[in-house]
């Protein structure tokens, strides 16, 4: 028998639940699927909100040739197989009246964020010719693990995890449609336990479901799904909630200066499997915001170890992922930059597109220089100590204070 989150994966649209932003009456992919053409994109979102579900019901509805990938076992070769096969079809069904299931085929490639780039540049032509119409899934932001050639030719569309109410629809529905499900006659008694597991990942909920009654429980309430999930002490869900509560809890003890509490929230992340990319990631982001100023050399010290990591990954890179903490964790602390440029960013938002003043303005033309383009600039080295009394605000915003010194 096939797993339960198979058995009850959605067919159409009118199954597919959540993502109403994005598939709801009046929504963008919806009127694109609904209009028959559809450009190349990528899904960023959670695991288990219907990326991979999303992009097989497009197909169907479209009824395009699907072909899928997964960049865990898949290369360049199989990259390039899918691109001559697409090719050769559209070669053999070519015309105003091909069939529909000849164009444009749907190359749906799971976690493209692992691919690395030259398997990426491997999509980039046959995306910009419409040979494939490429959908990818990540869980990762792909503006840092996709190439910039590839997301230029995809709109990338966020999906969210599932709300309460979507888990529970879901939950309804399995206990109405699964002929299995409602045969073992399963009741109901609360769902606390079941929702805050799930975490509103389906697939999670779904499995949740089906090892309790697998079980022989005949009963679904808050004492029996924590007690069939609680039986590993240890269990650590790199892509669920106790992931964004250890990377939380790791954060805050290098933020707040404790180097014993931070080593020990990193080895519960390497324990349970976590990407060294996504724990050195937070390490440059922990030693630009939180340190900042008070060591520029944390930034310098991050940097390579996020690089260092890259390049061996597990296990060695344990020991450069703790060398930086500790540092990180034990350095001054300073966010002043971080204030300001939020401070600023916030001001750019109320004052909009203030004007240069005149004398900071580059002046390359002669019409510009006649206009009065860095006409009364002064050269801060002309003068002692290499500085001189200057404006360099906008008229708009003189005196204002964005960054300040501790």
């Amino acid at each position: 028998m096939l797993p339960l989150a198979e058995r009850m994966r959605p067919k159409t649209l009118d199954e597919y639940i959540g993502q109403k932003h994005l598939v709801g009456e009046g929504a963008i992919l919806r009127q694109m699927i609904e209009s028959g053409n559809i450009a190349s994109f990528i899904l960023w979102g959670p695991p288990g909100v219907g990326k991979t579900t999303l992009a097989r019901i497009i197909a169907h509805q479209l009824q395009r040739p699907f072909y899928t990938l997964s960049a865990v076992t898949s290369g360049v070769k199989e990259v390039r197989d899918v691109i001559d096969k697409a090719k050769r079809n559209a070669s053999l069904n070519s015309g105003l009246f091909a069939p529909a299931d000849s164009r444009s085929p749907i190359l749906f490639i799971d976690e493209i964020h692992r691919f690395s780039k030259s398997q990426q540049d491997s999509l980039l032509g046959a995306v910009e010719e419409g040979t494939i119409t490429l959908i990818g899934a990540t869980t990762e932001n792909p503006s840092f693990e996709v190439i910039t050639p590839l997301l230029s030719r995809c709109q990338v569309y966020v999906l969210k995890s599932l709300d309460k109410d979507d888990l529970m629809e879901l939950l309804n529905r399995v206990l109405t449609k699964d002929e299995y499900i409602r045969s073992l006659g399963l009741q109901i008694k609360d769902t606390e336990a079941l929702l805050r597991y799930s975490g509103g990942d389906a697939r999670k909920l779904l499995n949740i479901i089906e090892l309790v009654s697998n079980s022989g429980a005949k009963v679904i309430d808050n004492e029996t799904v924590t007690k069939q999930l609680q039986q590993n002490p240890v269990a650590y869900d790199k892509d669920g909630e106790m992931h964004y509560d250890i990377i939380s809890a790791f954060i805050k003890s290098v933020r707040g200066s404790d180097p014993q509490a931070a080593i020990y929230w990193l080895a519960r992340m390497i324990a349970g499997g976590e990407d060294p990319k996504f724990i050195a990631r937070r390490l440059v982001i922990l030693a630009s915001e939180d340190i900042g100023l008070a060591n520029p050399n944390a930034m310098l010290l991050a940097n390579t170890c996020f690089d260092v990591v890259n390049k061996i990954g597990w296990p060695e890179g344990r020991i450069p992922l703790a060398e930086t903490t500790i540092y990180l964790a034990t350095c001054k602390k300073d966010n002043s930059a971080y204030l300001a440029i939020d401070a600023a960013l916030e001001k750019v938002q109320q004052t909009g597109n203030l004007p240069v003043p005149l004398h900071l303005r580059n002046a390359p033309t002669s019409l510009m220089k006649e206009l009065g383009y860095s006409d009364g600039y002064k050269y801060p080295h002309d003068f002692p100590g290499h500085w001189t009394e200057q404006q360099y605000l906008p008229d708009e915003l003189i005196g204002m204070t964005f960054w300040k010194k501790d």
